[in-house]
């Protein structure tokens, strides 16, 4: 599996890798640590496989663009999932990258991708598969040792996802660009 995701600045960075620090010391969520790779990231979008043509498509694509201003300023949960998101604030530039690279990807699309336009919710996990009461006790965490991230994505990055036995066990990045 392969996947678009966004990376941001290096204090945002350290800021979440902080939180889930915290988050496993607690025993909260083990969540960061469970596929090696992992970096804090917004999911532009997923595909079952890529081929030389996307890279190609992918380097032109981001090899002009400039870093986007996000501000997380929300924590959520997709329902009935036991997930904990730092949610950004909508803004036009995060939406209109989102909406390009889906137009220019659009041969490769997963019908069936949480990532698509119109149906995709910006976010930065932080925990997932949490009972209800690690979903509150995360939230508990979250809501004395986090504050508004004022952030820049600097990176958008091609990766794979490695599996074995169907569970997810590595991340590597195949290509990135490095925004302006």
């Amino acid at each position: 599996m392969f996947a678009v995701v966004a990376h941001f600045d290096q204090k945002t960075e350290q800021a979440i890798n902080t939180i889930w620090k915290g988050l496993s010391a607690s025993s909260i969520s083990d969540y960061a640590y469970e596929i090696s790779g992992r970096k804090p990231h917004i999911t532009i979008a997923d595909y079952s496989d890529i081929d030389e043509k996307f890279l190609l498509a992918f380097k032109s694509l981001y090899g002009s663009k400039v870093k986007i201003q996000v501000v997380f300023n929300a924590l959520s949960t997709f329902l009935n999932t036991g997930s904990l998101m730092l949610t950004p604030a909508p803004s036009k530039q995060l939406i209109d990258l989102h909406t390009e690279h889906h137009t220019k990807f659009r041969e490769y699309s997963n019908p069936q991708s949480f990532y698509l336009p119109n149906g995709w919710t910006p976010h930065c996990t932080i925990a997932n598969r949490l009972s209800q009461t690690g979903l509150n006790a995360g939230l508990d965490y979250c809501s004395k040792h986090l504050v508004t991230l004022h952030s820049e994505i600097v990176e958008i990055a091609v990766i794979k996802i490695t599996f074995d036995k169907n569970k997810a066990v590595g991340v590597s990045i195949i290509s990135n660009e490095i925004l302006r």
